[in-house]
């Protein structure tokens, strides 16, 4: 260290290929739920897209047929309407309401949808009514 020269020892370092996938965006009809307030006179009207992962799909296997299509969103919405059904219009409406949103829909999608890789919640209308 005192010359300037430092022995590094070189060591065999395993270095893996980060593996990129692609997404697309999955957009959902507007869903229009109840809230959990009291009296239940509160609703949300919502709409949002969904950036998912591709997967990667096997040369010899059948592509995905438009009834797999229908069954995955009606999925999607069923899960997105579960989880939007237990809010709060106080709770929407917090400084941080709709982050926690998206984290509570994208965990729930990851539970009751797991062969749907979400990355990213797009809200792209968002209505409260009282």
């Amino acid at each position: 260290v005192h010359s300037g020269r430092v022995s590094i020892r070189r060591g065999t370092v395993a270095k893996t290929a980060p593996v990129m996938t692609g997404t697309h965006l999955l957009v959902l009809d507007p869903l229009l739920v109840n809230l959990a307030d009291e009296g239940g006179s509160s609703y949300l009207r919502l709409s949002l897209t969904l950036q998912v992962a591709d997967v990667a799909v096997k040369k010899d296997s059948k592509a995905k047929s438009d009834r797999d299509g229908d069954d995955e969103m009606a999925a999607v919405r069923d899960t997105a309407l579960t989880v939007l059904g237990e809010q709060t219009a106080d709770s929407l409406l917090a400084p941080d309401g709709k982050e926690r949103l998206k984290a509570d829909l994208k965990n729930a999608l990851a539970r009751h949808n797991s062969a749907l890789k979400v990355t990213t919640i797009f809200f792209t209308d968002f209505l409260v009514q009282r």
